[in-house]
């Protein structure tokens, strides 16, 4: 067998470990949830729903609302990868059975909203815009669902250019997000804007809030040398984050393997 096709197979293998029922518990009926299209802001999303899960009405309280998670895709992805590609649902709903996970809200937002094609236009991407608009598309998702404004109970998370796009929300909107999840991310200079104008300082601030900053890559990854370098960064400024290294490269299951670690430390903390 090819050694790449063979080491994709061992990673799959390691997401399902990370996430699989166990045998003892897998009678247990589980609890479907719901997976429905919206638009945002103008923006296309998938907006994962728990079982049971109790609309935005003038009677339920603040107490009720739940946890929420933004949950960002790749350069060349759209916001059905996470449920079409990580199999978001599936996990979801096992972990929940286990009682692994809390019952969250996740929106997974088109986050490349200019879908050209030539390296120059694909660039925009990681243009500052998502990132100065994304106090609005929060506010818009906050009028639509029954999701918390509470800062304890937001997360926010991506892979590769969607890791690129979380880390820039978080200090952006630095204060508002206990839990930073940053998978393979694209660390890299960004272009002039508005929105990186101060984004080492404002790191160092929204450290201050202590959230949860998670990254992982695997030691194959193409972007894994850009993310040593951020860690350094990172530990050079006294920074606390937490680091997990799994093998292989930029590739589907481990991104799988993460999102089931990430949410599993969600929502938890005192």
């Amino acid at each position: 067998m090819h050694m790449k096709k063979l080491l994709v197979i061992v990673l799959a293998f390691m997401a399902l470990a990370a996430c699989a029922p166990q045998k003892e518990q897998a009678k247990v009926k589980p609890q479907v949830g719901t997976v429905i299209f919206d638009t945002i802001l103008n923006v296309p999303c998938r907006v994962y729903l728990p079982h049971g899960y109790t609309g935005k009405i003038e009677e339920v309280s603040a107490q009720s609302a739940y946890p929420v998670l933004y949950l960002h895709h790749g350069m060349w992805g759209n916001e059905h990868d996470w449920i079409e590609q990580g199999h978001l649902l599936h996990w979801m709903d096992s972990l929940l059975q286990l009682g692994q996970v809390r019952e969250m809200v996740i929106v997974m937002p088109d986050n490349c909203p200019h879908r050209e094609t030539s390296e120059e236009e694909r660039a925009n991407a990681m243009s500052g815009e998502w990132i100065r608009n994304f106090a609005q598309f929060m506010a818009e998702t906050e009028q639509k669902y029954n999701v918390s404004s509470d800062p304890s109970l937001r997360a926010i998370a991506g892979l590769s250019m969607g890791g690129f796009h979380s880390m820039h929300v978080s200090h952006y909107l630095h204060g508002q997000f206990a839990y930073v999840g940053l998978f393979s991310p694209a660390i890299r200079h960004p272009q002039p804007d508005p929105a990186y104008d101060n984004w080492e300082e404002e790191v160092r601030l929204q450290m201050k809030e202590a959230p949860l900053y998670w990254i992982a890559i695997g030691n194959e990854d193409f972007l894994y040398e850009h993310v040593q370098e951020y860690r350094q960064w990172l530990e050079a400024n006294h920074i606390e984050y937490t680091y997990y290294e799994s093998a292989g490269g930029h590739v589907w299951p481990n991104w799988e393997d993460y999102i089931c670690r990430f949410l599993k430390l969600l929502f938890k903390r005192p």
